[in-house]
């Protein structure tokens, strides 16, 4: 293993840095409330982020100092492990049960951990390795597509079990923008993104409560006191910001009125409290971290760096869009958080470790 050129990319780690401050700071904001009512102490997630921050923050600082290429080797196990993991979720007594959704595996508000958050991480460096090692056979269908298509169809089918469309479709894209990296065959691409249309079409209609968030979503005050309640209530909270907010720790929709405001949707307690000026600094930190996650991508010194680089951008990106899109009325409610700035300890740890990853590729890059 060469050693590295240089440091890692120094504007990437302090965009992630500020993404985290402000992710603690609204995370306190927004929970205050709902932590005091139900845990007699308005700090109480405000504490467990700090630690997961902590944790990751330390984690990231591991790994970016870890040659990435020892994943390759490490690829395939890992990956296994996520997929048990999954698995695990599938049995009744294991997972714990939150709002008729098993995503998660632990004991207690701290120590539990969502499985579909390492099935991410560990589906990029998967697909990274894979594609990296057929790059002349990905634009054939049967020797280069097909095994990626139904690695990612049956790690997207477990999570909708949990049940989970959000993830999944988010995990569905983000290993769509890395074949068509990779060189696949646009055609075939698009022709699949089709079938992957339809079927994520027929989830919906299998589920009465996603054809409810649909139809809420097209008209969300038609059934204002039920489906369309959380988005009218974000819609407010975003509305209500104008240009420089209520104030930190001012806002109104936290006292019970948004659901999930610390996690899900706390974008929208960060719009009202911070108004327009806040939400476009968080919009231009997530768009500076694009630009870098994809400068390093292109300027890899290998085909695995390159596509493990761009997984890893993709999937932190298209996450946040999906987020913001949900919280701004601009796509069906999903159960899908705000990197580095929702409530979480498993989503906050992982996304620090895949940033590790990528930092430490960014040590080998030409400049």
């Amino acid at each position: 293993m060469k050693k590295p050129r240089s440091g890692p990319d120094f504007i990437l780690f302090i965009i992630v840095l500020l993404l985290i401050t402000v992710g603690i700071v609204m995370v306190y904001s927004s929970s205050y409330v709902y932590a005091q009512v139900t845990y007699a102490d308005g700090a109480h997630y405000l504490k467990n982020q700090l630690v997961w921050a902590l944790l990751g923050i330390v984690g990231m600082i591991v790994v970016m100092n870890i040659n990435y290429k020892i994943y390759q080797k490490w690829a395939y196990p890992f990956f296994g492990l996520a997929v048990i993991l999954l698995l695990l979720l599938l049995v009744p007594g294991v997972g714990i049960t939150i709002k008729d959704a098993t995503r998660w595996i632990g004991v207690g508000d701290f120590a539990s951990f969502q499985p579909s958050e390492i099935a991410k991480l560990a589906l990029v460096i998967f697909l990274a390795k894979y594609l990296s090692k057929r790059q002349d056979h990905v634009k054939q269908f049967f020797r280069g597509l097909a095994i990626p298509l139904l690695v990612v169809g049956g790690v997207c089918l477990l999570i909708l079990k949990q049940p989970d469309l959000g993830t999944a479709a988010t995990i569905a894209g983000t290993a769509f923008l890395m074949l068509l990296a990779a060189g696949a065959n646009i055609g075939q691409l698009g022709f699949l993104g089709l079938i992957g249309g339809g079927l994520a079409a027929a989830a919906i209609f299998m589920e009465p409560y996603r054809m409810r968030r649909i139809m809420a979503f097209r008209d969300p005050w038609s059934d204002p006191l039920g489906k369309g309640f959380q988005t009218i209530q974000a819609l407010l909270a975003v509305g209500s910001g104008r240009v420089f907010g209520a104030g930190l720790g001012q806002g109104r929709q936290k006292f019970l009125y948004l659901p999930e405001q610390h996690t899900d949707f706390i974008f929208a307690v960060l719009a009202e409290e911070l108004g327009f000026i806040g939400t476009t600094f968080v919009l231009l930190l997530f768009l500076v971290f694009m630009w870098r996650g994809l400068k390093i991508a292109i300027k890899a010194p290998d085909s695995f760096g390159a596509l493990l680089a761009a997984g890893i951008t993709i999937m932190v990106v298209l996450q946040a869009l999906v987020n913001i899109g949900v919280v701004t009325g601009c796509l069906p409610v999903t159960g899908i958080t705000l990197p580095f700035i929702s409530y979480g300890g498993s989503s906050l740890t992982l996304n620090l470790l895949g940033i590790g990853i990528l930092l430490n590729i960014s040590r080998y890059v030409e400049e």
